[in-house]
């Protein structure tokens, strides 16, 4: 008796190869414009989230072309096939810091050194500096989310933190995403992580949960609000 090995695919994998296929029988044909995200989102009984992330995987396989205000339109090359990592997509990524990193800013409220509030301080400064720039990297955003993640005390926290900006940083689907997001224009909210600082500064548990995942709800609703519709 021959077994196939069961593999577990990613949710937006599933609905982009569902896609693909469709695509590749011509429905729609080259050049036409896919449905809505929210159309397609409950088409597939999914969210707006999971719809964009199948676009970007469509979009790296050379299947379509997202047109900021416009939509997503089928390529008349015949494309390559759709990332076989698996990775986690970018919305699951903000996801899950807004989780670990909201309670890290909490712990970090009640733990954190004068070194490490001067250290934000002088990120903060980086960060507005980098948004004046053509070209920029997020260096300065990625370090400040770390060192709060570090003043927090854990170390399986911090190490989660770090981990999840390793993904954000290295896996295809996501450095496409945020590559893009940057050519559109998007910068780290500055007001945000001031807001962010003075209750740490203050020494505010709540308030520094508070501030942390409203920023990053704020980074999802940014984000979803481009649409492609």
């Amino acid at each position: 008796m021959k077994i196939r090995t069961v593999k577990v695919q990613r949710l937006y994998l599933q609905v982009a190869d569902q896609l693909r296929q469709l695509i590749r029988q011509g429905t729609p044909p080259p050049g036409e414009r896919l449905p809505s995200e929210r159309d397609l989102a409950e088409e597939f009984g999914v969210g707006r989230p999971t719809i964009r992330e199948a676009m970007i995987a469509l979009e790296i396989a050379g299947l379509v072309q997202i047109r900021s205000g416009s939509g997503v339109y089928v390529l008349k090359r015949p494309g390559k096939a759709l990332p076989v990592a698996n990775d986690p997509g970018p919305f699951e990524i903000l996801e899950a810091r807004m989780l670990f990193e909201a309670e890290a800013c909490a712990l970090a409220a009640e733990r954190i050194g004068s070194e490490q509030l001067a250290s934000l301080s002088e990120l903060l400064a980086e960060m507005e500096q980098e948004n004046q720039l053509e070209t920029m990297t997020e260096a300065a955003d990625e370090k400040f989310h770390c060192v709060i993640a570090e003043a927090c005390g854990n170390s399986a926290i911090s190490g989660t933190v770090r981990w999840l900006w390793q993904l954000r940083n290295e896996s295809e689907i996501s450095t496409h995403f945020h590559q893009r997001v940057r050519q559109e224009g998007s910068r780290p909210i500055i007001d945000d992580h001031r807001r962010i600082l003075n209750a740490l500064q203050e020494g505010k548990a709540s308030a520094a949960r508070n501030a942390m995942r409203k920023h990053l709800q704020r980074v999802i609703d940014d984000l979803l609000a481009e649409s492609q519709d």
